[in-house]
């Protein structure tokens, strides 16, 4: 294990979005061996897997963490003897894309994995509008693509190729909503979502959740993914009577707003997505005391499970803070893709991808299993913030 986490410290992998050629995605037809060009120790040579996400820019806190989980699982993989595929055994290698969070980088990025015959699958990426345009290229050249984040109704049903190892954002919002209503006892709800496809995507989700469960929403405000000033907004879900407010936004929406209610005398409870259960929120919920905040997520620190608590201390020792949600689904998704192509038996990438089907993995953001789209199915922990922590809400 010290061996273990001294390697997932020190390596970052390669960053290899900022380059590409806009490759031909027709180039990287199936391939049944990588060959010996990896060749480490007893392995017969490398599997690589490419993470690809938001390494720099606002959402960056994602990207790395995607990242850094996918290192220490490769870690632990190869420690255990790498990935046996036949009669042959593979090192894995991760290696990182930054795609800015841009479309146009995305698309790049795309092409330049898809043009490496070494890739056999792709963990990203971050926002659900970038997987989307990321996605179809993944599907034509026969690339397993598994988001651990893509909350877009569409985004799996582009191909047998996509997966995501998150719920669809109706189904996370849905519990978002019973908190709002059921636990806390909202019955005018205000929801606040950012201008991107997803925030959208977000917001449409609550309003049908709220009055599926005969609540009003008495006012929907969009703001920008960089909005700091709320003053505005504050003003009119004050006017309308909201008295419990849903947030389709990240943790940079979520804690600026909470720290403007506060200091305008808006107490009333917020609720956010899983994206807004991370350390970063804390810093300003220390500025909200008296706002409370909730959030539906599929993976809790918190919990007692010894295998969980195994995982949350070598990634906090490596990485030198707890893994969030987010984080730990990309950790899974490379666990559940390494699996599936031990089970396929070979590296021919439609059997990968029939093998994704057959997953149950007991993963550290719970059991997992895909649908006949590619939908994975969890179960949600409702987490709220006391005493300057993340903790279970009663």
């Amino acid at each position: 294990m010290a061996m273990m986490l001294s390697l997932v410290a020190c390596g970052s992998g390669n960053n290899g979005g900022n380059g590409g050629n806009g490759g031909n995605a027709g180039n990287s037809g199936n391939t049944g061996d990588t060959g010996d060009s990896g060749d480490s120790g007893s392995f017969d040579g490398t599997i690589k897997v490419a993470v690809a996400g938001p390494m720099t820019g606002d959402n960056a806190e994602y990207g790395i963490g995607f990242a850094n989980a996918a290192h220490l699982m490769a870690d632990q993989w190869n420690a255990d003897g790498g990935v046996t595929v036949g009669d042959k055994t593979y090192q894995v290698e991760i290696v990182e894309y930054d795609d800015k969070s841009e479309s146009d980088e995305a698309t790049t990025i795309a092409y330049n994995i898809v043009s490496d015959p070494d890739i056999y699958g792709v963990i990203g990426h971050f926002a659900s509008g970038i997987c989307m345009v990321a996605a179809p290229i993944y599907q034509e050249a026969h690339y397993v693509n598994i988001s651990p984040t893509s909350s877009h109704a569409d985004y799996s049903s582009i191909g047998d190729y996509i997966f995501r190892n998150n719920t669809v954002i109706n189904v996370e919002t849905l519990t978002g909503a019973e908190i709002a209503i059921n636990d806390l006892g909202g019955t005018k709800i205000g929801v606040l979502s950012i201008d991107t496809e997803w925030g959208q995507s977000a917001g449409n989700a609550m309003e049908e959740n709220i009055a599926s469960l005969d609540a009003e929403m008495v006012l929907r405000q969009e703001v920008s993914e960089t909005a700091v000033d709320f003053a505005t907004e504050i003003a009119n879900f004050q006017a309308a009577g909201a008295d419990v407010i849903m947030i389709a936004g990240m943790y940079g929406t979520v804690g600026p707003f909470i720290v403007a209610m506060q200091n305008s005398n808006y107490i009333v409870p917020v609720v956010g997505c899983s994206n807004a259960y991370t350390d970063q929120l804390l810093e300003y919920a220390a500025q909200a005391p008296d706002i409370d905040v909730y959030a539906p997520v599929s993976f809790f620190a918190g919990n007692p499970d010894p295998a969980v608590q195994e995982y949350v201390a070598a990634y906090t020792e490596a990485y030198g803070a707890a893994p969030s949600a987010l984080t730990t689904q990309a950790y899974d998704s490379v666990g559940i893709l390494l699996e599936a192509i031990e089970r396929a038996g070979s590296l021919d990438r439609e059997a990968i991808m029939e093998a994704m089907f057959e997953t149950d993995y007991p993963g550290m953001s719970g059991q997992t299993t895909f649908d006949e789209i590619g939908d994975a199915q969890k179960v949600f922990t409702k987490v709220t913030i006391a005493d300057g922590a993340w903790t279970v809400a009663e």
